[in-house]
C-alpha cells in the first residue's frame, strides 16, 4: 500500500483528502505537529508528500527546502497562491507538481498516480559522462571540471534525457512525458520554466548556449564532448 503524507492545516481539507485517497487504497497520514514535520516525514516514510504553503510557524517553501536536503520523495504542492511566481518558486525548490486551490480531488488522484508510475518506472542508475561533464545518477549532481552542482529532480531528469540525445532534437512532448507522465494535466509553461532553470544551472558552470531551442519543436543539447 502506497503511503501519502499530508502537510496541511485546513482540517476540512485534511479529512476530505484522507477519506477520498483512503478509498483508493492509499495509507494517508496527516501532520499534526508542525514543530516536528521532518521527524514525521522520517518516521512515516511516505511515497508522496502533499504540501500546503500557508502553514503555521513556517510556510511550505521552508519545509520543502528541508525535505529536499535529505529526501527525494515526490512532493505535490497544494496552495491557494496561484501567482506564477509562486509556482515557479515551488518547482525551482524541487516540487514535482503544483496544484492551486480549489482543486478537483479527482485530478489530484490522477497526478498522484502519474507520479507513482514515473517513480516506479525509473530504475536506471547509470552516470552519464560527456567530456568533462558528468551527470551522477544516484546523487543527482552535475560536475564540470572541478565544479559540482546539486540538481533538483526535474533539472536532473531534463539533463538526463537531453544528454542521452546529444545533437538531436528532443521534443517538448517527450520531455513532458519523461517528467510528468500524464501530459494532459501539465501546463506547457511549466516545462519552459524548468528548461530556463536548467540553462541557468549550466551557465553557472560556464556552459552558455549549450541548449538550443528549436521553436515549436523542442530542444537540442549541443555537442561538447571531446
Amino acid at each position: 500500500m502506497n503511503k501519502i503524507l499530508v502537510i496541511e492545516d485546513d482540517i476540512k481539507l485534511q479529512k476530505y483528502i484522507k477519506e477520498y485517497l483512503s478509498a483508493y487504497d492509499f495509507e494517508v497520514s496527516i501532520i499534526e505537529d508542525f514543530d516536528d514535520v521532518i521527524g514525521q516525514v522520517e518516521r512515516f516514510n511516505p511515497q508522496i508528500i502533499l504540501l500546503d504553503i500557508n502553514l503555521p510557524k513556517f510556510d511550505g517553501f521552508y519545509f520543502l527546502k528541508l525535505i529536499r536536503k535529505s529526501y527525494k520523495t515526490p512532493v505535490i504542492i497544494l496552495s491557494a497562491r496561484s501567482y506564477e511566481g509562486e509556482q515557479i518558486r515551488g518547482m525551482e525548490l524541487g516540487a514535482d507538481d503544483y496544484m492551486t486551490k480549489p482543486f478537483s480531488v479527482g485530478i489530484l488522484l490522477a497526478k498522484i498516480n502519474a507520479v507513482l508510475r514515473r517513480v516506479n518506472n525509473t530504475i536506471e542508475s547509470d552516470d552519464i559522462t560527456c567530456g568533462k561533464l558528468v551527470l551522477f545518477d544516484e546523487s543527482m549532481k552535475l560536475q564540470y571540471e572541478d565544479t559540482i552542482l546539486n540538481l533538483t529532480k526535474n533539472e536532473y531528469k531534463i539533463l538526463k534525457i537531453l544528454l542521452k540525445n546529444i545533437g538531436n532534437v528532443v521534443s517538448r512532448e517527450d520531455l513532458l512525458e519523461a517528467l510528468w507522465d500524464d501530459t494532459i494535466f501539465v501546463d506547457d509553461n511549466t516545462l519552459t520554466v524548468n528548461i530556463t532553470r536548467v540553462k541557468k544551472r549550466l551557465n553557472e558552470l560556464g556552459l552558455e548556449n549549450i541548449i538550443t531551442t528549436k521553436r515549436g519543436v523542442g530542444y537540442v543539447f549541443n555537442e561538447i564532448c571531446e
